[in-house]
């Protein structure tokens, strides 16, 4: 009963081993390919430049004549309620 726990043991920590091994390669693999990539689109980028298009920014500050319009609505309903 115990050699048998035990060659269940070893065989886990063998399977457990080669799993992990498996994964962290394929990681590897990634991580390179990745970065492998990375320098081809920058070297393409190069080639092949995009246009970027200039989008003007808004103004985040409201028109001076909005809040006072905003002020006079606020007024008059107060007025007649």
């Amino acid at each position: 009963m115990m050699e048998q726990f035990i060659l269940h043991l070893e065989e886990g920590s063998v399977l457990l081993g080669i799993g992990m091994g498996v994964v962290f390669g394929f990681l590897c693999i990634m991580v390179f390919a990745m970065k492998g990539m990375s320098i081809i689109v920058k070297w393409l980028n190069q080639l092949f430049p995009e246009e970027v298009e200039v989008v003007e920014k808004k103004s985040a500050k409201k028109n001076v004549s909005e809040d006072e319009a905003i002020a006079v609505a606020i007024a008059v309903a107060r007025a007649q309620g």
